[in-house]
């Protein structure tokens, strides 16, 4: 289409709501008229008539989101999810632009499998996918120096495909913990090179000492296998190496009280530490095993309320700069496994997180803004991801929301391959009425 008129939506910004109308030519924003200009006036191209006009009273223009945190399984995987068929998934849930981790099958630990990694993504047109680096091993850290300081036209596009590198303390799903022997050299060449960390933060030593306590083979004992003293312990692990080197360092899906308040206490320092909180951790509690069984396991794990309470006073307050999904899907067969610990950690989400906080800001507990501010503008900005976000002469990367639109969500209607959720049957109030995410 070559060109098209949005009328009389609301602009969602970090800050605010503005009455906005957006002329796309060609795929490109190419005039916004704000209403509350002195000077504003209905765009309009001469020569060449409007071929679409939207009438958008009411509804919310955003711009196409970031998640910056989700695991797509390929390759290796693939009977879990596919690039395509996650980045669908994306795609209806106003999703534009995925971050996408490490432990896949061959696992991102070599230029050769991030070039694969890139290869792939290049024929998924729903959203653009961007990677992380895996290091468990010094030679894979060398891997990273090189890739990051290569001059290189193939290896710069590479580089380009790449957000950062991804740690994990303790081991979860594809069994990449670091060695402790590469952990302060990780820090130290990330702060050499400005690359962001991204940290799985849970201490190995409280893990193993909670699992050879442990005599209940119930799905609801997984939180107390993982405690939240595990994942306080290494959060401040990982930020005293942050201060040691100057390392940017983002904790991720971040669950506990005392977690939240480290960071509080790093940033209030000038460190430069972010962290994300995912959607699962915000809604569901320790309850929620006896309705979901193990379809509520996931690391770090479901935390009791007081936790749950303590992430949505970070969302206020700022501590909390993104909320991503690790959008992390397995089959239901493996699922319901007939030993429920042995089920594999993980839940798909990267569909719902917009109707999820959409839900939210109906309630009052966060405000539109919010969205825009966790899930655009600092993962952006954290990840170096260069979007342009809605503005005269960016890609038309955006998306039309009805905020009244209440649906209930079910799985059948998900575009997963995984074919279920963690949030089956909740009624969500905020729908994606029009997504105009490009091709990438």
């Amino acid at each position: 289409m070559s060109s098209l008129l949005i009328r009389d939506a609301q602009l969602v910004t970090a800050t605010e709501l503005l009455k906005v109308d957006v002329l796309v030519q060609h795929g490109m924003i190419t005039k916004l008229a704000y209403h509350n200009s002195p000077t504003y006036a209905l765009p309009s191209v001469p020569d060449d008539p409007i071929q679409e006009v939207i009438e958008a009273e009411g509804l919310l223009l955003f711009p196409s989101l970031i998640d910056c945190h989700v695991h797509f399984r390929e390759p290796g995987l693939t009977h879990k999810a596919t690039m395509a068929s996650e980045a669908a998934a994306a795609r209806a849930g106003g999703v534009g632009t995925v971050c996408e981790m490490p432990n896949t099958n061959p696992p991102t630990v070599t230029v050769a499998a991030l070039a694969d990694k890139v290869r792939r993504a290049a024929e998924v047109k729903a959203c653009d996918i961007r990677f992380f680096f895996g290091i468990t091993q010094t030679d894979h850290l060398m891997t990273l120096e090189h890739l990051w300081l290569a001059s290189s036209e193939e290896l710069q596009r590479l580089k380009a495909r790449c957000s950062g590198v991804k740690i994990y303390l303790d081991h979860s799903t594809g069994d990449q913990k670091i060695r402790d022997e590469v952990l302060s050299e990780v820090f130290r060449v990330a702060a050499a090179e400005n690359i962001p960390i991204v940290a799985h933060c849970e201490d190995p030593a409280i893990n193993a000492e909670a699992a050879g306590k442990n005599t209940r083979t119930d799905v609801a004992v997984h939180s107390l296998l993982r405690p939240p003293e595990a994942e306080i312990v290494a959060i401040e692990h990982a930020i005293g190496l942050a201060r040691k080197f100057g390392a940017p360092l983002h904790i991720a899906h971040l669950s506990t009280k005392g977690g939240l308040d480290l960071v509080r206490s790093a940033k209030k320092e000038g460190l430069r530490i972010t962290c994300e909180v995912a959607p699962h951790h915000l809604l569901l509690t320790t309850a929620d095993y006896d309705r979901l069984g193990t379809l509520a396991k996931m690391n770090p794990p479901l935390r009791t309320p007081e936790h749950v309470d303590a992430l949505w006073e970070g969302l206020k307050d700022g501590t909390v700069d993104c909320v991503s999904t690790d959008h992390a899907p397995h089959t239901l067969e493996e699922k319901n496994a007939a030993e429920p610990l042995k089920a594999p950690s993980g839940v798909p989400g990267v569909e719902t997180m917009l109707p999820l906080l959409l839900t939210a800001a109906s309630e009052k507990r966060i405000a539109y803004p919010d969205i825009v501010r966790l899930c655009f503008e600092n993962p952006n900005k954290i990840f170096q991801l260069c979007k342009q976000g809605i503005a005269e002469g960016a890609p038309a990367e955006l998306i039309l929301v009805d905020p009244k639109a209440q649906w209930t969500i079910k799985a059948e209607n998900l575009h997963s391959l995984c074919g279920w959720t963690p949030f089956e049957g909740m009624l969500v109030r905020g729908m994606v009425m029009r997504n105009f995410v490009p091709i990438n």
